[in-house]
């Protein structure tokens, strides 16, 4: 029998006594024991501060990206340790996979999200705020990342999951973590962290693990610290509502278990592709982690008249799944987490019973396939019917965190999204139609008491992820019930952990701050030309000031020739009546391209390629016999690391292509984005 170790102030720790037992919800045998009593959570909290934040806020966007990405290259190597324990919290090789590997893909897709922040260590948001007349003073906002700890509690359902989703976005923000996993499959957790620590990949006091009762964690927090909470809407209620939480202003994120729907449109008949695959959607979402995921299903709305049809489907299903040991052949559920579960369930369907007919399932007959029911943490799937559920609503209020789901019938689509909506807020909801009308309807109606919703049909169900799966780039979270928080979204939960602060000065000043050059600033003179220059010798703000050009009508005529652009403004100057032109004027992408062979320097040199341009617009028209030039600016600077040994070593450099007239106005401007060779190989 193994003592699960918690992971804080730099090495392995125990705590006194025996707080918590572990079991094999399979076998029912013991497996090991933890307690966190003791614990020194003012220390912990401040070590992961002033150790793990202080290296992780100096560390670029694309260093902690890099650093992710290494991360879970890693543990992906050693997956099928994690797969082998997993086992133990009565998961099928199915349920350890979302578990592990969707953990593991949730590094890899906010690795990925460097590519959207700048090579520094905080972000510049949005754009710059003219605040003057003159332009000599703007404003502009930057965010950094906040000196405190991310600290995480999660639920038991997803040891790895949980954990991965949570750290992978506030290290990408810079901000360390401590970690409390829930006491029932936290030694999943542990074994995980092991191998963190082991790598070396993470700063020292990054990354902190807590394996038993949070006791007074939340005491110790402060106005820098970020909490999140994963788990039933009362505990993450009690914990948002510690007054210290209120005194600092401490950012609290609650995803709460919910009521989550699915619904059949009218038009998803017996038949159709789409009622196979609302049924099948169904019964994994009953049977996936055996029910114990906070986006299952716990109520299917269909059709009045199709009820019938739908229960004698998804009960067929459903009996054909095999429960028993994930380890079995064949065994296509296991069990659920702890004998404690299966009481709490237990508990909530007897509640059910009172307002709705179970219809599949037993709650003490069922078969279990190579292990014994009354050792193990076993519950059959139950499926329930609700024949009035404006009436019978505890549907809408008991939830069972099990494989149980309750079917009930709507007569149209407005009367399935208030059925829906009685929730009181949801992760997520579906909907399975062929008709985009009938969807629409639904998610407009419903879109507001939901967190995410999916429509599924033939044309996406080949590459859908389903109801259950939420994904790294999109919000993870929902109103009211369902916590009103939000996790991952891509940039938007990275940005959850940085402090957004307004800045204000002269735009040169704001330029050396931000590190991104701003209209007004001081543009000194490149020299030599910046197409001359190497990555590390260039200088945000220092500008090509080009030769200029005059604009005939033999350039108009040309560039329709070469381009096939024949639009009637630029070739046809008796159909101008009624336009804003006061004549033919020259084609806006002759302008980008005349500019193009203003600024280029054309002899080979440290510019790889050109690879795109950004926020290209055409301000004012160029008739013939209008002169331009082009004021060509170091905008940014992004460095990019090398594929391999023998990549050229390289960053992505932006430049401001400034277009302007005769009269000095701006008639177009664009961002070019080109790729540099380094002068130093080696990085």
């Amino acid at each position: 029998m193994q003592r699960y170790k918690s992971y804080a102030l730099g090495q392995w720790i125990d705590g006194e006594g025996v707080e918590t037992s572990l079991f094999n919800a399979i076998t029912g045998e013991q497996i090991g024991e933890l307690s966190s009593k003791g614990f020194d959570y003012a220390a912990i909290l401040n070590y992961g501060r002033t150790t793990g934040g202080k290296v992780l806020r100096k560390m670029t966007f694309q260093e902690r990206g890099r650093m992710l990405k290494a991360l879970a290259l890693y543990l992906l190597e050693r997956k099928e340790k994690y797969y082998q324990v997993s086992a133990w919290t009565g998961a099928t090789h199915v349920d350890s996979w979302i578990d592990i590997e969707g953990g593991i893909g949730n590094l890899f897709a906010n690795a990925s999200l460097r590519r959207q922040f700048p090579d520094l260590p905080y972000y510049v948001d949005g754009s710059a705020a003219p605040l003057s007349k003159n332009g000599s003073f703007i404003g502009h906002h930057i965010m950094v990342p906040k000196e405190g700890v991310a600290i995480h509690v999660n639920a038991f359902n997803f040891p790895v999951w949980g954990m991965l989703e949570k750290i992978a976005v506030n290290f990408m923000a810079g901000v360390p973590a401590v970690v409390k996993p829930s006491s029932v499959t936290g030694f999943l957790t542990q074994v995980v962290v092991e191998d963190i620590v082991a790598s070396g990949i993470l700063p020292e006091g990054s990354l902190q693990l807590i394996l038993g009762s949070a006791r007074d964690l939340i005491e110790h927090v402060n106005s820098s610290d970020v909490v999140t909470f994963t788990g039933s809407a009362d505990t993450g209620l009690k914990l948002k509502s510690n007054p210290v939480i209120a005194r600092n202003n401490v950012p609290f994120n609650l995803e709460a278990d919910s009521l989550n729907a699915t619904i059949l449109g009218k038009k998803a008949v017996p038949g159709t592709v789409e009622f196979d695959l609302f049924v099948k959607e169904a019964v994994k979402e009953i049977t996936v982690k055996a029910g114990q995921k906070c986006t299952a299903v716990r109520r299917i709305f269909v059709p009045e008249e199709l009820i019938d049809d739908v229960q004698k489907a998804i009960a067929a299903r459903l009996s054909s799944v095999v429960i028993g040991d994930p380890a079995t052949e064949g065994v296509r559920m296991g069990s659920l987490a702890s004998k404690g579960q299966v009481q709490a369930v237990r508990e909530s369907v007897e509640l059910l019973t009172r307002s709705q007919q179970i219809v599949y399932g037993d709650l003490d007959h069922f078969e279990v396939t190579g292990a014994d029911r009354q050792k193990g943490a076993f519950f059959s799937p139950i499926l329930f019917r609700n024949d009035d559920p404006f009436v019978n609503t505890d549907v809408h209020n008991i939830e069972a965190f099990g494989p149980v789901s309750t079917i009930m019938p709507y007569k149209e689509i407005a009367d399935a999204v208030e059925l829906a909506k009685m929730g009181k807020g949801s992760l997520v909801s579906s909907i399975v139609t062929p008709c985009d009308k009938e969807a629409k309807e639904y998610v407009i109606g419903a879109a507001s008491m939901h967190g995410r919703i999916l429509v599924l049909n033939e044309s996406c169900a080949k590459e859908s992820t389903g109801h259950g799966s939420p994904m790294p780039l999109l919000t993870h979270g929902g109103p009211g019930r369902a916590g009103g928080g939000e996790e991952m979204g891509g940039k938007r939960g990275v940005l959850h952990y940085l402090q957004r602060t307004a800045i204000q000065g002269h735009p040169t000043t704001i330029t050396a701050i931000t590190e991104q050059f701003q209209v007004g600033a001081a543009m000194p003179e490149a020299n030599p030309h910046v197409f001359r220059k190497h990555f590390e010798e260039l200088v945000v703000g220092e500008t090509v000031f080009t030769h200029k050009h005059t604009v005939t009508e033999t350039d108009i005529v040309n560039f329709a020739n070469v381009s096939g652009d024949n639009f009637y403004a630029h070739m046809d100057e008796t159909s101008l009546e009624g336009t804003i032109f006061e004549r033919r004027v020259a084609h806006g992408y002759f302008i980008l391209s005349k500019a193009a062979g203003l600024f280029v320097d054309p002899k080979k040199g440290p510019v790889l390629l050109n690879y795109g341009i950004d926020e290209a617009r055409f301000t004012k028209p160029v008739y013939p016999g209008a002169t331009i030039g082009v004021r060509f600016t170091v905008k940014e600077k992004v460095d990019q690391e090398k594929r391999s040994e023998e990549d050229i070593a390289k960053g992505i450099v932006k430049f401001l292509v400034d277009i302007y007239d005769e009269t000095g106005e701006t008639v177009g401007i664009a961002t070019i984005l080109t790729m540099v060779k380094k002068l130093d190989q080696s990085k």
